[in-house]
C-alpha cells in the first residue's frame, strides 16, 4: 500500500481469484482485471479450434523444434506435468531433449529413461556428475537436432498450442532467428495468473530486464555459433544466452508472438515467485549485461536497481551544447519556477535557454524576461503571432546554437539534478531519436511514463496517476524502454534528427498531437524513441493554456484528430511497444476485452 496505493493492493489481490469462480455467463459489470475470466473467454481452446489447428498442421512445411530441458531433483509431479505438456502439443514435430544433472533421486532418472523408451522424440542424457544449470543445459542442447531450440524449465508448462504458434511464426517470418512469446505464471494448484503481455522487440527494455525469457525459441545454428550456455552465469544463463545471441543477428530477425505460450511455475524458492529468492541470479544478470556492453563497444555500465537494471551511458568528453527551448505567454510564476529549477538543479553544464515569448502582455512577466536576457540567463525570442506550438519551436530551433535540442514546457520543474545528463547520454547514441522524461504531477503521481498510440483515441499516457515510486506493469514505470512516442513537454533530440524529419507539423497540428506526429515520423525515419524514468521533473500540466472549451478550439482539435487518423491509419491500433492483449480504453495496462490479436 505504501508503495503502490490502493490500486496496487487491488491488483495483487487478483491472484487470489480461483479458476472457475466466475459464473459461466458473467454480467457486463465483471472485473476487467479478472484474468481467469479473460482466459476462459479468449485463451481456452475448444474442439473446433483444435481441429482447425490440426488441419493447418497437415498443410505446413513443418520445422522440427527441439525443446531443451535441464533437470535436477525435480518435483516428480511437476516434472511429469512439464513433460506431458510437451507430449500433448497439437504440433507433433518436436524433440524433447532432457539432461538430468546427476539427480540424487534415482526414481526420477528411471522415469526419464522409461519415457525415452516410450517416445522416440524424447532424448535423455543422464549426467554422472552435477554441473549446475548451464552445463546441464549444454548437455541437453547437444541432443538437439531440430533447426530451432525452445527452452523449458523442468517445472513449467506449455499450453497445447504453443509449438503450433511458434511453427506458424517461423513459416510466416522466414528471416526470423529469435522468437519469444508472452507468458504467465501458474501456482502449485495449477491456477494461472500474472500474465506478462510484452512489447515487440524493445532493446532498451531488454537491457532493463529479460523480456524474452519464456517462451524463448532460438535458431540452433546461431546457438552453436555462440557456444551455447556459459558456465559462471547460473541463474541468469538464459539472459546471458539471449544477450550474446542478439549480437549475431539483426533486430528485424527478432519476432514476438503476442500470445501466452508459457506457464511459469511459482513455488517457494523459484524466481517466478520473487527475484529475491535467487539474488545471485540478479548479480549474474548485471555481469552479463556489462559484458554485453563491452562486446558491443558501448561506453557505459549497468547496475542492478530495484525493478531490474539501469544502464548509464557515458557522456562524450566534449559535452554537446543543449538548447533548451521554452515557449510561454506570460505565466510569470511558472516560467520563473521552470528557469530557476533548471539553473539551480541541473548538473549538466553545457546548455543554453531560449525563451520564446508568444505575445506576453503582463508587465511583470516582461520585466522578468528582460532580466533573463540582461543577465545572459536566457535568450528571449519574441513572436506575437497567434499561438502555434509547432511553429514557435521550429523557429526557435532554427536560431538555436546547440547540437542537441530540448523542447521544454514552461510548466515543468526540474527535481532530479541528473535529468539532462541522463537524457543526453541516451540521445547521443546514433540509433536513438527522441528521448522523454518521467513527468510527475505535484502530488507525486505519474503524468508521463511513455505514450501509447491508440490509447484513448489518438494517443495517451500509460501508467498515468500511479504513485511516483510504484513499479508499474512488470516494472515498466521504473525501467528505461523504447516507446513509439514521448511527450514534448520534456523531449530531447539531436538537432540533425529534428531537421531530418522537418520538425513539428506547424500546418496541420498547431496545438495538439504535434509531438505524437513528430515522434512517429522520427520512427519512420529509422530511429528509436526512448523513455527514461531516471530523468524526473514535475509537470504542472497545461497550466497556462486554458481549457479547450470554446467552439473554435473544439473545431481545431477535431481537425487535428482527423489529420492524425488519416496520416497514421493502421498505426494507431497497433503500437509495437504496447501489447494487443492490453486495453486501449484505460491507462493502467489492464486486460483488453476482447484482445486485438487475430
Amino acid at each position: 500500500y505504501k508503495r503502490d496505493g490502493m490500486a496496487g493492493v487491488t491488483a495483487k489481490l487478483q491472484i487470489l481469484h480461483p479458476v472457475g469462480s466466475v459464473s459461466p455467463e458473467p454480467s457486463l459489470t465483471f472485473d476487467r482485471n479478472d484474468y481467469a475470466e479473460w482466459v476462459r473467454r479468449y485463451d481456452t481452446l475448444n474442439d473446433a479450434v483444435r481441429q482447425q489447428i490440426r488441419d493447418r498442421i497437415k498443410e505446413m512445411a513443418a520445422p522440427v523444434i527441439s525443446i531443451v530441458m535441464p533437470t535436477y531433483n525435480a518435483n516428480p509431479v511437476w516434472l511429469e506435468e512439464a513433460i506431458a505438456s510437451v507430449r500433448n502439443q497439437l504440433y507433433p514435430h518436436w524433440q524433447l531433449c532432457i539432461a538430468d544433472d546427476a539427480s540424487t533421486d534415482r526414481e526420477i532418472r528411471s522415469r526419464l529413461t522409461l519415457l525415452a523408451s516410450q517416445d522416440a522424440r524424447i532424448k535423455v542424457v543422464l549426467r554422472a556428475q552435477n554441473g549446475h544449470i548451464s552445463t546441464a543445459s549444454n548437455s541437453a542442447l547437444e541432443l538437439a537436432t531440430g533447426a530451432w531450440v525452445a527452452l523449458l524449465d523442468h517445472d513449467d508448462v506449455l499450453p497445447e498450442h504453443a509449438l503450433y504458434c511458434v511453427a506458424s511464426a517461423i513459416l510466416e517470418n522466414p528471416d526470423a532467428r529469435l522468437i519469444y512469446s508472452d507468458e504467465d505464471k501458474i501456482n502449485e494448484q495449477g491456477m494461472r495468473f500474472s500474465p506478462y503481455f510484452k512489447t515487440d522487440w524493445n532493446p532498451e527494455l531488454f537491457l532493463s530486464h529479460n523480456m524474452i525469457s519464456h517462451l524463448g525459441v532460438y535458431r540452433r545454428d546461431v546457438l552453436t555459433e555462440i557456444g551455447g550456455f556459459r558456465v559462471g552465469f547460473e541463474g541468469a544463463q538464459d539472459y546471458d544466452l539471449a544477450l550474446r545471441f542478439i549480437e549475431r543477428i539483426e533486430p528485424a530477425q527478432i519476432h514476438h508472438i503476442p500470445r501466452v505460450l508459457y506457464h511459469w511455475r511459482m513455488h517457494q524458492g523459484s524466481t517466478a515467485a520473487a527475484a529475491e529468492a535467487k539474488p545471485y541470479a540478479m548479480l549474474a544478470g548485471e555481469r552479463a549485461l556489462n559484458e554485453h556492453l563491452q562486446r558491443r563497444g558501448i561506453a557505459g555500465r549497468v547496475e542492478l536497481v530495484a525493478a531490474g537494471y539501469r544502464t548509464h551511458y557515458q557522456l562524450p568528453e566534449a559535452l554537446p551544447l543543449v538548447s533548451l527551448i521554452i515557449p510561454t505567454r506570460n505565466g510569470l510564476e511558472l516560467v520563473r519556477q521552470c528557469v530557476e529549477s533548471i539553473t539551480q538543479k541541473t548538473d549538466y553544464p553545457n546548455y543554453e535557454i531560449i525563451l520564446v515569448d508568444n505575445g506576453s502582455d503582463d508587465p511583470a512577466a516582461l520585466d522578468y524576461f528582460a532580466v533573463l536576457a540582461r543577465d545572459n540567463i536566457a535568450r528571449v525570442l519574441r513572436d506575437d503571432r497567434p499561438f502555434n506550438y509547432s511553429r514557435l519551436n521550429n523557429d526557435a530551433v532554427a536560431q538555436a546554437k546547440g547540437d542537441v535540442i530540448a523542447l521544454i514546457n514552461n510548466d515543468v520543474e526540474v527535481i532530479s539534478p541528473g535529468w539532462l545528463s541522463e537524457m543526453v547520454g541516451l540521445v547521443m547514441r546514433p540509433e536513438i531519436g527522441a528521448v522523454g522524461a518521467k513527468l510527475l504531477y505535484p502530488n507525486d503521481t505519474v503524468q508521463h511514463a511513455g505514450v501509447v498510440v491508440g490509447l484513448g483515441g489518438v494517443a495517451g499516457h500509460h501508467h498515468k496517476h500511479i504513485n511516483r515510486n510504484a513499479d508499474g506493469y512488470f516494472g515498466r514505470a521504473k525501467l528505461a524502454s523504447a516507446f513509439s512516442v514521448v511527450t514534448a513537454a520534456c523531449l530531447v533530440i539531436r538537432r540533425s534528427v529534428y531537421q531530418e524529419v522537418e520538425g513539428l507539423n506547424e500546418t496541420d497540428l498547431t496545438v495538439a498531437f504535434n509531438d505524437v506526429d513528430f515522434c512517429l515520423r522520427v520512427r519512420e525515419a529509422g530511429y528509436r524513441n526512448v523513455w527514461t524514468p531516471h530523468a524526473e521533473l514535475y509537470h504542472h500540466e497545461s497550466a497556462t493554456r486554458g481549457n479547450d472549451d470554446d467552439p473554435a478550439k473544439q473545431a481545431r482539435f477535431a481537425a487535428e484528430v482527423e489529420y492524425m487518423m488519416k496520416r497514421w491509419t493502421g498505426r494507431l491500433m497497433n503500437d509495437p511497444y504496447y501489447n494487443r492483449n492490453l486495453t486501449l480504453e484505460h491507462a493502467d495496462m489492464s486486460l483488453a476485452w476482447p484482445p486485438r490479436v487475430l
